[in-house]
């Protein structure tokens, strides 16, 4: 019993040692401990993420700037999509979905961060005769992009 509690110890150990940390969670600075989030769309796909990112984080949501120590504002967030190629009967075969954030960050009445545009894309074929399919897989593409801006948010937010 006593050499098991061991291995868990230096396990730990080991594990803090090496910079090891929890997926999805971020060290922000005390300036984002209460954060309020100002977005038009507030049930977007990256609202959503980021929303819980902060949770996960350790930063505590405010319902008004009032109570805020920081305010991110999501001055735009956009889904894009056009068509890459098309077959020989000119039917899209191949799209592009792209997935572009702009915002700011002010705390204490000064911009902390100015606002910046983030965006990144994939390619996704497509096939008439799988359309649901090919929907199913165009939903998960736009979810993937709104969590892969997060990060890069969540990255930018922690250099602040």
């Amino acid at each position: 019993m006593k050499l098991c509690t061991t291995v868990l110890l230096v396990s730990a150990l080991v594990a803090s040692a090496c910079g090891f940390q929890l997926q999805g969670r971020v060290v922000l600075p005390p300036m984002l401990a209460v954060v309020q989030i100002e977005t038009v769309d507030a049930q977007s796909d990256f609202v959503q993420d980021l929303r819980r990112t902060l949770l996960a984080s350790g930063a505590r949501l405010a319902a008004s700037p009032a109570g805020a120590t920081a305010v991110i504002r999501v001055e735009r967030d956009e889904l894009g999509e056009r068509v890459l190629s098309v077959s020989g009967r000119n039917i899209p075969a191949e799209y592009e979905l792209t997935y572009s954030v702009r915002l700011s960050v002010s705390s204490d009445g000064k911009e902390r961060m100015a606002a910046e545009e983030m965006s990144l894309s994939r390619e996704f074929s497509f096939d008439e005769t799988r359309v649901l399919a090919k929907q199913r897989e165009q939903d998960s593409l736009r979810e993937a992009l709104a969590r892969d801006l997060v990060g890069m948010v969540m990255r930018r937010l922690a250099s602040l």
